[in-house]
């Protein structure tokens, strides 16, 4: 099981994620999240765990092309382009500056399903509010789950990825809000919690 510790600010935390053995950490950069983090932060970040996760810039509403200038020049390895803001174009536009794209989106848009469709590496589905916490309908997936490499996001924690993953069975899971202790404030035993829960599924 891969897995994905998202809205990561500090160092520490990365450090933390990438010890349990998370496959990748994520950085917000969205104008309005209580996420965002700063230049300096996404730097400490990937620094931290540069060669050991992926390090993936999380982006909701800047432009495509700016987005992939801004993963590139921070030194991220992945750009996820996160809900409706971006269409198949955008994608296309982030591919040419930085080779590892990611398509994140929700059921309620009735996106594509197929890995790639887009031509992105990896397909995130998530809650129909992003970052909320509040979880959604697996069933929903039951009987037409991607198939590859495709990541379940939204109102995961420890205590309930098992099961979902059971579930739905997909190739990885992304946490944020299941690993807070408030909005915005990570939580280095309930990061530890969630990888470890996720990985004994």
């Amino acid at each position: 099981m891969y897995v994905k510790i998202c809205g990561l600010r500090t160092a520490e935390h990365a450090r933390v994620a990438v010890e349990a053995g998370a496959g990748a950490v994520g950085v917000v950069m969205n104008r309005t999240s209580s996420r965002r983090a700063t230049a300096d932060e996404a730097r400490e970040v990937v620094a931290a765990a540069r060669g050991s996760a992926d390090t993936v810039l999380v982006v909701n509403d800047m432009p495509a092309g700016q987005a992939a200038r801004t993963a590139r020049d921070l030194g991220f390895d992945v750009l996820q382009l996160h809900g409706p803001a971006y269409d198949e174009a955008g994608f296309r536009e982030a591919a040419a500056i930085v080779p590892r794209v990611w398509r994140a989106t929700s059921l309620d848009l009735d996106p594509p399903l197929e890995v790639g469709a887009w031509g992105e590496e990896r397909l995130l589905l998530d809650a129909p509010k992003p970052g909320s916490g509040q979880t959604w309908d697996l069933s929903d997936l039951a009987d037409r789950a991607p198939d590859g490499e495709w990541l379940l996001a939204g109102g995961l924690s420890a205590a309930n990825v098992a099961e979902a993953a059971v579930t739905v069975r997909p190739w990885g899971v992304d946490v944020s809000s299941g690993v807070e202790v408030a909005p915005g404030e990570k939580s280095a035993e309930l990061i530890r919690s969630f990888v470890a829960a996720a990985l004994a599924r």
